[in-house]
């Protein structure tokens, strides 16, 4: 190929529209550099910002399909798109179960509007989630103040005050640039972007982020980060 590119080889079926994947997808926005079809799992991955093997795990449960061009792992632009959509599930924290229910409804749309429509639903339920879930955040902060206002009126408290240590959460310069724009809703492509770094990287740097904050994934150890004063809302 004078091109460069390596021969793709399709079943012909992937993306037809009466195939197990729907013609609609909602809207989405894309990266602006987007790779010529076929695109390799390397740059399927540097442009969400995850892993080869969470790429592997989509197609696992049925997310994603993809060929080979010899050993190597290969997607249409169609799976980009999907891919797209997962990733901005994953962003805002909605679970495998739940997104893999999402593509399911969306594989049966008949229209762009119906497929518009249960992707929005699926948002419009984790925003309420997360309205709680923050609610329910607010409460328990309120009851530490509580808690540490009685503290400082008794002077036996005052005295173990004092021979406690205060505990601090330390961070790098980077893990804490880090987790100021994962405050401000900066998706993990952005993210790498700003900070310079590669998909795998940016996952490390994450990682270690919600490890010292003792977090389950990266909306928890913003939350915490937050109500601990380490960073402002």
């Amino acid at each position: 190929m004078q091109d460069g590119r390596l021969p793709f080889k399709s079943n012909g079926d992937e993306d037809k529209p009466n195939s197990r994947f729907s013609s609609f997808l909602p809207d989405v926005s894309l990266p602006s550099s987007l790779p010529a079809e076929p695109v390799p799992i390397a740059d399927m991955a540097n442009i969400f910002g995850v892993t080869h093997r969470t790429l592997h795990f989509y197609e696992e449960k049925a997310l994603l399909t993809s060929r080979r061009v010899g050993q190597m792992r290969v997607y249409t632009h169609r799976n980009v798109q999907r891919m797209a959509v997962i990733n901005v599930c994953r962003e805002v924290g909605i679970s495998v179960a739940t997104i893999t229910e999402i593509m399911e409804k969306l594989g049966r749309s008949v229209s762009q509007e119906e497929a518009d429509e249960v992707f929005h639903t699926a948002l419009r339920q984790r925003k309420r989630e997360l309205t709680a879930e923050l609610s329910t955040l607010q409460r328990q902060a309120q009851q530490i103040e509580e808690f540490l206002v009685a503290g400082d009126q008794d002077p036996e408290g005052d005295e173990e005050a004092e021979r406690t240590p205060t505990t601090t959460i330390a961070l790098s310069e980077a893990e804490r640039k880090c987790l100021e724009l994962m405050a401000e809703g900066y998706a993990p492509v952005r993210l790498a972007r700003a900070l310079g770094l590669s998909g795998s990287d940016l996952n490390i740097l994450e990682a270690k982020i919600i490890g010292k904050f003792s977090a389950s994934n990266r909306f928890q150890a913003v939350a915490k980060a937050v109500l601990l004063g380490v960073i402002r809302a």
